[in-house]
C-alpha cells in the first residue's frame, strides 16, 4: 500500500505523519496493522481520529474488481521500456528494462555486475535524461568509471555534468538501513538489483545467493559469466544468459564485452543506422 504523507486523505497532516513515523508507521499497511489504542497513547493523538483516518485510508486503497481490458489499459499507461545502453543486453531483455518490474543480475565476483549497472545508470541519465538512484552496498561504485562511460557518449562537458547530477548515489552496507531506504522510496523509484552466486550444498551447482524466498521476487533474472574459450585476448568478454523472464524464452544467451561498455560497439543501433 501507499506511503503515508500529508494530504493523502482529509485529516492526515504533516504533524500526524511525523508522529506516526516516529512509531515506525510509514505506510497504509502499517497503520492498518497497528494497535490504535497504543499508538494514540504514545503519540498523543485522538483514538477516534485514528480510527476514522484508518477507515478512510482503507476505503481509498482497498482493491476493487477490474476486468482484463481495464488492466491492459493500465499496463500500457504505466509501463515504459528503458534501454540499458548495451545492444545485446537489450535484445536479450526484449528491448530493455521494463518499469514496474524488478530485474536481477546475478554472477560471481568479477563477472561484470557493477560494470553493467554503471553502464545502465550512465545511459539512463544521459541518453534518456532520467534520474537514477544507485544504491551501492559493497563500495564498487566509482565516479571515475561513471565519468568515462559518459565521456564515451558525449564530449560536451556540460552534458556530462548534467548527467552526473541526475545520478544520486546512496551507500548502504547494512540490511536494515537498506530496507528502511527502500521502504521510503517504495512506489516512487524503480530498483535494479544485483545478486552474488553461491554453490548449492547438495548439487554443488551455482545459484543466486539471496535464497529461495527471494527467487520469486524478481520478474526478470540474467546471469553474467566469464566467456569460456575467449582466451587472453577476450578476458573482458562475458556471456549473459536469461534464466527468468515473463516475456522471453529462458536460455537465450548473448555475449558482451565489459571492456567496451558505453562505446558505440555495445550501444543499441539507432533507427535508420546503416550496417
Amino acid at each position: 500500500m501507499g506511503m503515508l504523507r500529508a494530504g493523502l486523505c482529509p485529516g492526515l497532516t504533516e504533524e500526524i505523519v511525523q508522529l506516526l513515523r516516529g512509531r515506525k508507521i510509514k505506510t497504509v499497511a502499517d497503520l492498518a496493522a497497528a494497535d490504535l489504542e497504543e499508538v494514540a497513547q504514545k503519540c498523543g493523538l485522538s483514538y477516534k481520529a485514528l480510527v476514522a483516518l484508518r477507515r478512510v485510508l482503507l476505503a481509498q486503497f482497498s482493491a476493487f474488481p477490474l476486468n482484463g481490458a481495464d488492466l491492459y489499459e493500465e499496463l500500457k499507461t504505466s509501463t515504459a521500456i528503458l534501454s540499458t545502453g548495451i545492444g545485446s543486453l537489450d535484445k536479450l531483455l526484449d528491448a530493455g528494462l521494463y518499469t514496474g518490474e524488478l530485474t536481477e543480475i546475478v554472477g560471481g565476483p568479477g563477472s561484470g555486475k557493477t560494470q553493467v549497472c554503471l553502464c545502465v545508470a550512465a545511459n539512463v541519465a544521459h541518453s534518456l535524461q532520467q534520474n537514477v538512484l544507485y544504491v551501492d552496498s559493497n563500495g564498487g561504485m566509482t565516479a571515475s568509471r561513471l565519468l568515462q562511460l559518459l565521456q564515451a557518449r558525449t564530449q560536451d562537458e556540460e552534458k556530462q555534468a548534467s548527467a552526473l547530477q541526475r545520478i544520486q548515489v546512496v551507500h548502504s552496507f547494512d540490511i536494515f538501513q537498506m530496507l528502511d531506504m527502500l521502504q521510503d522510496l517504495r512506489g516512487t523509484m524503480a530498483q535494479q538489483v544485483t545478486n552474488h552466486l553461491t554453490r548449492d550444498r547438495d548439487s554443488r551447482r551455482f545459484k543466486p545467493a539471496l535464497g529461495r524466498s527471494w527467487s520469486f521476487v524478481p520478474s526478470t533474472r540474467i546471469l553474467l559469466e566469464v566467456f569460456e574459450g575467449a582466451g587472453t585476448l577476450g578476458r573482458s568478454q562475458r556471456t549473459v544468459r536469461l534464466i527468468k523472464s515473463p516475456r522471453q524464452p529462458t536460455g537465450l544467451q548473448e555475449v558482451i564485452d565489459i571492456g567496451t561498455l558505453g562505446t558505440e560497439e555495445q550501444s543499441p543501433e539507432l533507427p535508420g543506422k546503416q550496417t
